[in-house]
């Protein structure tokens, strides 16, 4: 599954990043590593394809690189976190989102693992960087079947996230599938989506939740 060390033989501050950072999955654990400590468990599950080894040999290379930190508490457990060198990561992550989901979004393939809770938060980091804003605070919860509750937030300045519910503008019950669908459905097809789900709102607070919420109209990446 994984080959030679990747490496470039280029004398270049970009290549050399690469070497770092840029193995098969090692930005993917940065990425869950920057919402908090881990243990390997819980990235195990989160990155799902990931095997035991790989996991493993990524994490190992990235304790040398001083990315990454390890901590034991008690005999058996071990929990993973960032070094200031692997937090300083965290605007190339949250541009590396900002594109995906501007340029290289596509509708989730049959069988991918879906963590809503996830794909959430790569909107939350969207709407945050490119500056969405509304006129007013807002409260929406989304609920999906048997995994749980987000609770979205706009204050008037930022956008946030946070898990459980509480009472909201806009109550959405869907599964993880169709919500990651309605995240990449470009905005004229998000309002047939809501029809997928069950929603609780206003019309005003639903078409203003499937206005803002998912990605925007597309790029032509021939434009400036």
């Amino acid at each position: 599954m994984f080959g030679p060390k990747l490496t470039y033989q280029h004398f270049c501050p970009a290549a050399r990043a690469l070497e770092v950072i840029g193995e098969k999955w090692s930005l993917l654990i940065v990425r869950d590593l920057l919402a908090g400590q881990r243990r390997f468990a819980d990235l195990r599950r989160s990155l799902s394809a990931i095997t035991a080894k790989g996991l493993s040999e990524r994490l190992r290379d990235l304790e040398e690189a001083g990315v990454v930190e390890r901590e034991a508490a008690g005999q058996r457990e071990v929990w993973y976190r960032l070094t200031p060198k692997g937090q300083a990561l965290a605007p190339i992550v949250e541009d590396l989102v900002v594109w995906g989901i501007e340029y290289a979004l596509r509708p989730p393939r049959p069988g991918e693992s879906i963590n809503p809770t996830r794909a959430t938060a790569a909107f939350i980091t969207y709407l945050n960087r490119r500056g969405v804003l509304l006129s007013h605070p807002v409260t929406w919860v989304v609920r999906f079947s048997g995994v749980g509750s987000d609770t979205i937030q706009f204050d008037g300045k930022r956008w946030s996230q946070r898990p459980g519910e509480e009472a909201a503008d806009v109550v959405i019950d869907t599964t993880p599938q169709t919500w990651a669908t309605f995240l990449s459905s470009p905005p004229a097809e998000r309002q047939r989506w809501l029809t997928e789900m069950r929603a609780e709102g206003t019309t005003e607070r639903l078409e203003e939740f499937a206005r803002t919420m998912g990605r925007p109209e597309s790029h032509d990446p021939r434009r400036p």
